[in-house]
Parts: C-alpha cells; sequence; structure tokens
C-alpha cells in the first residue's frame, strides 16, 4: 500500500456522472475566444501568464494568432495604382460602349422621322405675291419674297466668296459635316463662356432650310447632319453652293440674294458691289436683327466683318477691303413702304375669292397710284405728327378712288408697323353728319329741292332732344343752309318727314352695306359704317348717280404671264336721277363755299362734300369730292375715347385739302356732272351766280336767315320748276 502510495502520488477515487466524464477535458489558450475590445497580443500574454486550472470551466484562453509576414509598403501602394487604373479603363471603355450606342440609336430614331431618303426632292419655291400699281411700279410684296434663281456663274465671283469667308471657309474640304470647324466652334464657345460661333456648314444651313423647321433641338440638328450628309452625296459642291444662295433667308420676308438684292439696294444680285456683298452675306447670321433697312449701322458692323473674313481668306486684297469698310452701303428705301401694306393686306383678304388658292408665284396689277399713295401717306403722318396731342387724336385713315370706284390710294393707319388694323376698311365707325346727305337725297326724291324751308329750332322727340353743334338756332332755313351748316334739327326733322326706313333704303342703294337702324338718329349718322363704303356711297354724286363697287384689283397673272383674272367692265346701274344728284352737288357746294368746310379749296376746280363729328368728338370726317376723285378722311382714337373737340372740319379737311391739291396737280379742270341731255356744263351754283336777282344768302354764326316759308314746292315740278324759280326770279 505504501508503495503504491509512492508510485502514483497519492489514492485515485474513481468518478461517475458529469463530473467523471468531464474530468479529462482541458481548454488550450488556443481554443479561448478572444474578446472584441481586448487586443491579440494582450490575450496571447495573459495566456502565458495564466495556467488554467483543470476546475476552472469558465475562464477561456484566447486563440495566438497565426504569424503572417507582412509585405513591403511600397509594393503595396503599387499594387492598388494599377488596380485603380485597371478599374478606370474597364469603366471608360463600359461607358464609352454604352455611349456609342446610346448615340447609334438616337441618330436611328431621330433618321426614321425623316421622311425616306430615296423621295426627297428639293421643295419648289413658296408662291410670292407681287402687287404693282397702275403703272406698273412695284408696291409690295407678300408671301415668301423670293427672286428669280440665279446662276452662280451669273453672280459676281465675290459675291459666294463673301459667304464662304464668313459661314464655311473650309466649304470644299469637308464631306457636308466639318469635324474641325465643329471643334474649332466648341473651343471659342468655351472660351467666351457662351455661343460665339456656331459649327454647322453650308450645306447643313441649306438642309434645314429646305427640309426642317428652325427649332433648336438635338433631334433636329442630327436630321440636319444626315440630310448634310444625303445632299453631299446627291449634289455637287457647286450646286449645292447655289441652292444657297437662292434659297437662304435674308429678312424682311426676303428668300434668296436676288430677292435680298433688291429688297435692300433696289438692284440685281447680279451688280452688287462688294461692299453689298458683303452686307449680304452678313445677314445670315440674324436676318431679322441686322436688315439693314431696319439697322443700318449693325449691317455696316457686320459686313466690315465680313470683309475682314474674306481678306483673311485672301478673297481679296487688304486695300480693298479697307476701302470698302470706309465707304459703307447703304440700303435704299423701297417705293410706297409703309402704309401700302394696308392695301397689301388688304388684297390678300380678296384674293381667295378671286382665283382661289395661290399656288404659284403671281402678279397683281392694281389702281393704286404710288405718287398719290405717299402724298396719303405724308398728309396722315404730317398732321398727325403736327397736332395729336394738341386734340387728342392718335389715328387716321384715308381712302381716295375715282368716280367708277378705283381706288387710287389709302392709308389705313398712322404706323403700318405699330399696328396692322386697317382703320379704311376693317374699322366701323359713327360717319356723324357726313351721313346726312342721304337724308337729303331722300328728301330730294320724295319732291324736296335745295330751296325748301324748313325750321331750325329746338326739338324734343320723348325726351331726346338733338342739338346743333354751336347750341344757336336760326329758324326758318332753306336744305341747301341746312346741309352747309350742318344743323341737326332740321336733319331730324327731315329724316322724320321723309321716314327712317325710306334713308336707311336710300343709303344702301348707294353702297352702305353695314347695318343701320331705322330710328330718328339715323339723321345724325349714328350707325356705324366702314370707310370705304362711305367713300364708295358718295362716288354717285360725282359720276351722275350711277353705281360704284369699290376696287383695287384689275388683273391677276403669272410671272410667266398667263392670266388668272381680268376685271370686268361692270355695267353701270342709274341709282340716283341725274338731276336728284345735280341737285346734291349744288347742296354740297355750298359747305366748301359757306358752310363747314370754308377751308377745302382746290384751285380751278368745283367741289363738294360734307364734314361729319360724331358724338363726343369722338370722329372727325370729311367726305369731297370732284369730277376727277373722291376722297374721304377720318381721324379719331382706337379706343373711341374722345378728342379734344377735334371736328370735322378741321383737322380731317386739312389733310383732305393737302391730298386733293396733289392729286389735281396736271389733271385737266372737269366740272361735276348735271342733268344729262340737258347741255348745261356749268354746275347749277354757277349759272345761279350769273342771275341778276341773287340766291337766298347763307345764314352767319350771329345772323339767322331771313324766312322763307314752309310751303313745300310740288313734287311734279322737280329740278325744272325748281330751275325755273331760280332763272326767273319766280317764288321760290
Amino acid at each position: 500500500m505504501a508503495r503504491g502510495r509512492k508510485q502514483g502520488g497519492g489514492r485515485k477515487e474513481p468518478r461517475f456522472g458529469l463530473a467523471a466524464a468531464m474530468a479529462d477535458l482541458r481548454l488550450d489558450p488556443k481554443d479561448r475566444i478572444p474578446s472584441d475590445d481586448t487586443p491579440k497580443k494582450s490575450v496571447a500574454k495573459t495566456a502565458k501568464k495564466r495556467p488554467v486550472e483543470p476546475d476552472d470551466e469558465d475562464d477561456v484562453p484566447a486563440r495566438e494568432p497565426k504569424a503572417s509576414t507582412p509585405k513591403p509598403k511600397p509594393r503595396r501602394g503599387k499594387s492598388r495604382w494599377g488596380m485603380s487604373i485597371g478599374r478606370m479603363f474597364y469603366w471608360a471603355l463600359v461607358c464609352g460602349l454604352w455611349g456609342v450606342i446610346a448615340l447609334v440609336g438616337v441618330v436611328i430614331w431621330a433618321g426614321a422621322h425623316l421622311p425616306p431618303i430615296q423621295s426627297l426632292e428639293i421643295p419648289k419655291r413658296p408662291p410670292t405675291i407681287e402687287i404693282v400699281g397702275y403703272d406698273g411700279t412695284m408696291l409690295a410684296q407678300r408671301g415668301e419674297m423670293a427672286g428669280a434663281n440665279v446662276a452662280l456663274k451669273d453672280l459676281p465671283p465675290y459675291l459666294p466668296k463673301a459667304f464662304i469667308a464668313i459661314e464655311d471657309r473650309r466649304f470644299y474640304q469637308h464631306f457636308g459635316i466639318d469635324p474641325i470647324g465643329i471643334a474649332r466652334a466648341v473651343v471659342a464657345n468655351i472660351l467666351h463662356r457662351g455661343v460665339s460661333q456656331g459649327g454647322s456648314t453650308l450645306t447643313q444651313q441649306l438642309a434645314k432650310n429646305l427640309f426642317l423647321t428652325q427649332e433648336r433641338t438635338l433631334a433636329r440638328k442630327l436630321q440636319e447632319a444626315e440630310l448634310a450628309l444625303w445632299l453631299e452625296r446627291k449634289y455637287s459642291k457647286r450646286e449645292i453652293l447655289e441652292l444657297y444662295l437662292n434659297r437662304v433667308y435674308f429678312g424682311s420676308g426676303a428668300y434668296g440674294v436676288e430677292a435680298a438684292a433688291q429688297r435692300y439696294f433696289g438692284k440685281s444680285a447680279r451688280q452688287v458691289t462688294i461692299g453689298e456683298a458683303a452686307m449680304l452675306a452678313g445677314l445670315v447670321k440674324s436676318p431679322s436683327r441686322l436688315a439693314p433697312n431696319r439697322n443700318p449701322e449693325g449691317a455696316a458692323k457686320r459686313a466690315q466683318t465680313v470683309l475682314a473674313a474674306m481678306a483673311e481668306a485672301k478673297f481679296i486684297t487688304e486695300a480693298r477691303a479697307q476701302a470698302q469698310i470706309a465707304h459703307p452701303s447703304v440700303a435704299v428705301k423701297p417705293a410706297g413702304a409703309g402704309t401700302i401694306n394696308y392695301v397689301a393686306d388688304w388684297i390678300g383678304e380678296v384674293l381667295d375669292d378671286l382665283v382661289g388658292q395661290v399656288e404659284e408665284s403671281i402678279v397683281v396689277e392694281t389702281t393704286i397710284d404710288p405718287k398719290l399713295q405717299s402724298v396719303a401717306e405724308a398728309a396722315i403722318i404730317d398732321e398727325l405728327a403736327a397736332k395729336s396731342v394738341k386734340f387728342n387724336v392718335s389715328q387716321g385713315a384715308l381712302v381716295a378712288m375715282t368716280p367708277d370706284g378705283a381706288v387710287r390710294a389709302m392709308v389705313g393707319g398712322r404706323n403700318y408697323a405699330d399696328s396692322q388694323f386697317n382703320r379704311a376698311v376693317t374699322a366701323k365707325r359713327q360717319p356723324g353728319s357726313a351721313f346726312k346727305p342721304f337724308v337729303y337725297l331722300t328728301a330730294i326724291e320724295q319732291g324736296l329741292t335745295p330751296d325748301t324751308v324748313r325750321q331750325d329750332a329746338p326739338l324734343d322727340l320723348k325726351g331726346w332732344k338733338p342739338e346743333n353743334y354751336t347750341r344757336e338756332y336760326f329758324g326758318p332755313v332753306t336744305l341747301t343752309q341746312a346741309l352747309a351748316m350742318s344743323l341737326n334739327t332740321v336733319a331730324v326733322r327731315v329724316g322724320l318727314e321723309v321716314g327712317p326706313k325710306n334713308v336707311v333704303r336710300t343709303a344702301h342703294r348707294l353702297g352702305i352695306a353695314s347695318k343701320l337702324d331705322p330710328n330718328p338718329s339715323i339723321a345724325l349718322g349714328t350707325s356705324e359704317v366702314s370707310m370705304i363704303e362711305l367713300v364708295g356711297a358718295y362716288a354717285p354724286f360725282s359720276n351722275g348717280g350711277l353705281t360704284v363697287s369699290p376696287h383695287v384689283v384689275t388683273r391677276i397673272r403669272t410671272l410667266d404671264g398667263k392670266l388668272l383674272y381680268m376685271r370686268q367692265t361692270e355695267q353701270p346701274v342709274q341709282v340716283i336721277e341725274p338731276r336728284n344728284a345735280a341737285m346734291m352737288n349744288q347742296m354740297m357746294q355750298e359747305t366748301l363755299i359757306s358752310g363747314t368746310a370754308k377751308k377745302a379749296e382746290i384751285p380751278g376746280w368745283i367741289a363738294a362734300g360734307k364734314t361729319g363729328t360724331s358724338q363726343d368728338f369722338r370722329d372727325a370726317w370729311f367726305i369731297g369730292y370732284t369730277a376727277h376723285l373722291v376722297t374721304g378722311v377720318w381721324l379719331g382714337n382706337d379706343d373711341n375715347s374722345p378728342t379734344k373737340k377735334a371736328t370735322g372740319g378741321g383737322l380731317p379737311v386739312e389733310v383732305w385739302t393737302r391730298f386733293m391739291r396733289s392729286a389735281h396737280q396736271g389733271v385737266p379742270v372737269a366740272a361735276l356732272p348735271n342733268a344729262q341731255g340737258s347741255g348745261l356744263v356749268p354746275t347749277l351754283a354757277q349759272i345761279a351766280s350769273q342771275i341778276t336777282a341773287p340766291s337766298a344768302p347763307a345764314p352767319s354764326a350771329r345772323s339767322a336767315p331771313p324766312s322763307r316759308g314752309n310751303a313745300r314746292p310740288e313734287a311734279a315740278a322737280g329740278l325744272d320748276g325748281w330751275l325755273v324759280d331760280r332763272l326767273f326770279g319766280g317764288k321760290r
């Protein structure tokens, strides 16, 4: 027993259960899980210092990490840099590939929205409407103004070179798209921090002008590039340049160098100088802004840039460029510019009725006299410039026509650029007393005569009290005196006597087309009418009583002379009996002699007419005529606001007199018509002036005329009885 103890170091008792099973289990320090916040080295050291007891089951030593050989730092950095370069190259390749795919997709999409290339053809020129005066002078153009095609060989060599120098200097080297030019433009735009240059070639510009819109989108630019490639493949450089010069837009409605040269310099493109060629080439950048007729300074400055580019490209010498810069070109003012556009617009409105849809360029021959048009324009503009502020009048209009209705001049407003509204044709205004001749004509047709007496006195019609302009009343007056002095109460009385409906019928018969209200106030011109119809309704007084249709178009033909329309001579209809027209002429002559239009005078000519002023001085009219012309003038405001007491006998008469005096210069004197077959050349007023017994004096503003009684002449007597009384001093 003792020996056994010595050898075994003591007796071992047997153990059973869980303790016996776990007796031989021991944890190695390597099996211990280190904590997150304990460094591995510290755990290893702790494991070495602290012996593990067999019964210490809760303490699990940390596992020692395996030793690893650290890599040298220089080698590690080099590897990371190489990896970055590789990744950048990889992603750049991927992005580039996707970019190419996207670009190809966009190009395909843009091409899919083009018409098939095989069906593309150079489109026809849009139709141009040339409007000429009765003497053949060009007045205006409508549509997209395009001159005749000019062959490249017929142009001076410096003209196409000017466009190449400023727009596409590498025109003969590129294939429709100029990568070098695009790159240069991109660099210039970056340096200037904005769009300072464009990269489009002449071929691209031609493609845009022929087939595309002017919108600035990526899709449109891609389509432009595709079409440029197609044009370069289908046409030669010379053909492309010729097409470009004949189709590019130059502003002011001019397409092509021929139209632009005619518009701005009044000559053919074959005859332009180097300076004019440079100015035309400079317009392409911004046609509307640089048009020389609107911005001569800007156009001249741009032309200097073109001349410098031509010298730099060795197309002209430096000395020649400097000589042209020292003497810049000046645009000419086209004949009839300005208010003639009102006439052109009016013609445009009736063309569809005359020839239908315009599908080819046409020439419209008109009745307009260019000289009279200029005089009419100056008369309106100058009068308004001098007195518009004083009388609070902002607009005016004028229509002049021959006694057969041919319009010789028309001014639809003060400034066409500011307002295209045609006050001579479209506007409807109250004519005021200018409507009274239709009242008195109705009375004449019912048997009254110019010497018939009616009472000028206050009038009350169920609360409506018409008054004279001066608020003075003259008692018994003749119809001639009442019309000359524009007495409102007499006009209303006569209108009621003959019937407002009959007055309306008379006005419509003479040419008034507007709706007229048959009420007592119709005698004072309260229903609105247009100027063109009012002047046309006065024309029968000047031609012996024949109907008139105001017109401006005589012929329409194509550029090659094919006749599309010719105005047929209308068979005139007698709308006023000649004797009645003669009496009306005598009455309205008195308006210019002693009435409200005493300032209206044409030396050597006998004229007649009537002034008109609407309620609250909103409209001022004068319609006057001779045997040569019938002319109406209106002044007022578009918003229908009152003027500062502008009357028909003031500004309108002044404008009318200035225009008519100029229009009658050099024209043989002719008298107003009288009764047909009477053999009388002078007017009735001239006959009466030769009679010993003087005619009844016209009332003045301060004294009433003597009473003539209210006896109404018999209708059967008519003009013959009235004339016998005037000649032989019988009862009147």
